[in-house]
């Protein structure tokens, strides 16, 4: 596909690292020459210096036979404008970052009025991803699939579970609960791992089930979801602010620490039932004040990636609270995973996961397609969700005497709503979604699950 990317920033990079690999064509364009011209020669992109919004340099960029335009400045404005002179310039899909909390209850109109096919908000997405985690607090990290139906959630092994010189297949025996243990991260590495895998105290274990056997799993292994009904955040930005308005809903106490006057006084206003507290966030002293100790969940949320860090850090020394930080930049996310700060958040991330998703399903419009789409372990896998929609060589065969390509594993199969955990007799069925973890890049259709 020919993709035209509307600002270099750190949405717009990961973005294009992401679809670079994927043998994409790509237009890099930015008002900043340095970041364009460092974009192009790192993705091996065309680069353009200019405003996307310009009639003329979308020209230049080829918008006329552009599949996909995607539009990430730094300003919603901009954005949507982008947007609206590339439908009507070209014929191609438009995708725009909108960011603020203003336009939130406006979005559908915004997106059906202006003809853009996709709607993305980095900082609503990064808050519905802290709410998971506060609702199931024992996992690291947690995606779903089939519509909610299906959960892949992270966790470490820690040494009193009682997982350490086990075979996976063991472990699912003596556990009888029908979850598939399908990925494991040591020391860097990451492993889709067979029955007879030992695992080690310490891993990192990724499962995937359906909600009740998720649940079921965490209990037997003595890891009881205690409910988090409070939660201390530090940083009042965007992402604070929709967090709060949710969990506000769903009955928590929301404190929230920011240090500018201003920024307390309007979200007083716009979160009337939470408690805004005007100081400096790393003070240990305030925080111990405001009730650290007791708290059952701490958010880091400043705009410093370093400080999001050490808050977290002296969290987990002051309280048993769950642990949620926010990170920014990624180049360093394998020395922060080995902090062990409980789940660390990355908004670029999550954004650039949303518009691979839709990429992927737009190259899909026949046959199979990808429903869904995580990138896992930092990038180093996915996890996949294909709709099963015409008969293929991997229907009506028993799962068994599939020849499935190494590092790959189907994880479940969603039929009609009913949540199968696959063994080898299965068979995929027309109509079936399946979830696949695999280490494999880039694939596109539930045939490419087969070696060649």
């Amino acid at each position: 596909m020919k993709i035209i990317i509307v600002g270099c920033g750190k949405v717009g990079t990961s973005l294009a690292e992401r679809l670079s690999g994927e043998d994409h064509d790509l237009v890099m364009v930015d008002l900043n020459a340095k970041k364009v011209n460092d974009a192009s020669n790192r993705f091996d992109a065309m680069g353009i210096t200019g405003n996307g919004a310009s009639f003329n340099i979308q020209q230049e960029a080829g918008v006329d036979d552009a599949d996909l335009f995607i539009a990430v400045t730094g300003e919603d404005e901009l954005n949507l404008l982008c947007c609206l002179m590339a439908k009507k310039s070209g014929r191609c899909q438009t995708i725009a970052r909108v960011r603020n909390p203003l336009y939130s209850k406006e979005i559908r109109f915004i997106q059906e009025q202006l003809g853009i096919s996709m709607i993305i908000n980095p900082e609503l997405t990064a808050a519905r991803e802290i709410l998971k985690l506060l609702k199931f607090p024992s996992a690291i990290k947690i995606d779903t699939f089939a519509k909610g139906r299906v959960e892949l959630l992270r966790f470490r092994a820690k040494p009193e579970i009682g997982f350490g010189k086990k075979s996976v297949m063991e472990l699912i025996a003596k556990l009888k609960t029908d979850v598939l243990i399908c990925a494991v991260e040591r020391d860097g590495t990451v492993v889709i791992p067979n029955g007879s895998f030992i695992i080690e105290d310490n891993d990192v274990l990724s499962i995937v089930g359906s909600l009740e056997n998720t649940a079921q799993f965490f209990e037997k292994i003595g890891i009881r979801s205690k409910r988090v009904r409070n939660s201390l955040i530090v940083g009042g930005g965007t992402i604070a602010h929709y967090l709060a308005q949710s969990l506000l809903k769903i009955g928590f106490r929301v404190r929230i620490i920011e240090q500018k006057p201003e920024r307390c006084d309007y979200l007083s206003e716009v979160v009337p039932g939470a408690d805004i507290i005007n100081g400096d966030g790393s003070n240990r002293e305030l925080l111990l004040e405001e009730g650290l100790a007791s708290a059952d969940s701490f958010v880091a949320l400043t705009n410093m990636d370093e400080e999001n860090i050490f808050l977290t850090l002296y969290a987990k020394k002051n309280s048993n609270a769950k642990l949620i930080t926010k990170v920014n930049r990624i180049s360093f996310d394998d020395v922060i995973e080995s902090f062990d700060i409980g789940s660390v958040i990355y908004p670029k991330y999550l954004t650039a996961d949303y518009i691979l998703q839709y990429v992927r399903a737009r190259q899909n419009s026949i046959g199979s397609s990808v429903e869904t789409l995580y990138k896992l372990l930092d990038g180093r896998a996915e996890a996949l969700e294909f709709a099963i929609r015409e008969p293929s060589a991997v229907t009506g065969v028993p799962l068994m005497d599939l020849n499935l390509k190494d590092n790959l594993l189907i994880c479940c199969i969603n039929r009609k709503g009913i949540i199968l955990t696959p063994r080898g007799q299965n068979k995929i069925q027309v109509g079936d979604t399946v979830i696949i973890v695999t280490t494999n890049e880039g694939l596109r259709d539930i045939r490419d699950i087969l070696k060649d």
